[in-house]
């Protein structure tokens, strides 16, 4: 027998086949979903409402119904055009499993690897040019090739995980931040900024441009308070009159080019200070490797090649060697002398 319950089935069944809908899809869906039960059984006493409060308690039951699957119907407001938005989010420790339906683990992996180098984006830029997404792939030890993360990459675009824009630069998706929020709070919580007005989750809009303020608004937020409010909420500063001649927070903040080395996240020390992960050290100057690495290689190849020899033969060879490296060495140990000397005198 259908039931009141069932606006809640129904309404789970068109929110699971949907990837992310608008607050004024999500309450048309609603609707539809009641006229089909009272359709089925018209003795139900159930009717649509337009109002928030409604709303709001019809989530808080849907919610209810979740709660044992670790799943949750969120909300969030889109960056670009403040609608609200919502979405099936799943609650577990490991957020980034939800995408394990559609893609394999290597482009899992690829794409945590793109959302690395946007979260880590200088400038608070929040966004990564083509150039330096295709090359993450270097970084995974796969046999991904380029080509086949071009591919993918427009696939995250399709399906809505990430944004590409005219510039070609990539950044986060409102399905990004609804369904992964809390990995990128875990993952990078001091590159996850708030809105000092909506308190959510800022990729773009405006910063106050008083040194050390800390205030960082969504465009639609900034628009709305400016309305009422010509300072700063945080410092009290009076801001510029147009808003064009604030600090930008996303994409607008970078440059073409200013972005082209990769970046990788600090590591915490037990002491509590911070130190650059080897990776970054490498990726910094990969071009050629030093003198002093050559000589230790050709040093290596020297004894390794002394040592098929017989033992008297491995002894003056290595006894060369050093010979060789003391020769080498005896130059620079001057030229250090001779600073220490100039620093005296002066």
């Amino acid at each position: 027998m259908v039931s009141a319950n069932d606006v809640q089935r129904l309404f789970l069944q068109g929110v699971f086949s949907r990837s992310i809908l608008s607050f004024k899809h999500a309450q048309v869906l609603w609707e539809k979903c009641i006229d089909a039960v009272k359709t089925a059984n018209p003795t139900l006493d159930i009717r649509f409402s337009d109002k928030r409060e409604d709303w709001d308690s019809f989530v808080i039951k849907i919610n209810d119904s979740l709660n044992c699957l670790d799943l949750e119907f969120r909300h969030l407001t889109d960056e670009q055009t403040g609608r609200e938005m919502y979405a099936m989010v799943n609650r577990k420790d490991d957020e980034i499993a939800q995408m394990a339906t559609d893609y394999t683990p290597v482009e899992i992996a690829y794409f945590k690897a793109v959302v690395e180098q946007i979260m880590l984006a200088p400038h608070e830029a929040y966004s990564v040019s083509s150039l330096l997404a295709l090359r993450e792939v270097n970084s995974l030890k796969t046999n991904m090739t380029k080509a086949q993360a071009e591919i993918v990459l427009g696939s995250f675009v399709a399906k809505g995980w990430l944004l590409k824009s005219r510039r070609g630069r990539y950044s986060l998706s409102t399905r990004t931040l609804l369904e992964l929020l809390p990995y990128l709070k875990s993952s990078y919580p001091e590159e996850c900024l708030e809105c000092v007005i909506c308190y959510e989750i800022i990729t773009r809009g405006v910063a106050c441009s008083t040194p050390n303020c800390k205030a960082r608004l969504h465009y639609h937020c900034c628009r709305k308070y400016r309305s009422r409010n010509a300072k700063c909420p945080a410092c009290s500063q009076d801001w510029p009159q147009d808003p064009k001649n604030m600090t930008a927070v996303g994409e607008e903040a970078i440059k073409d080019g200013q972005d082209e080395g990769r970046r990788v996240r600090r590591k915490s020390t037990e002491d509590g200070s911070d130190e650059e992960d080897e990776e970054e050290e490498m990726e910094v100057e990969p071009s050629q490797p030093s003198q002093t690495q050559t000589q230790s290689q050709r040093k290596r190849k020297g004894k390794s090649k002394g040592k098929q020899k017989k033992t008297p033969t491995t002894m003056d060879v290595d006894e060369d060697e050093d010979d060789e490296d003391e020769a080498d060495e005896a130059p620079q140990q001057t030229q250090g002398n001779g600073r220490r000397r100039s620093t005296r005198t002066r």
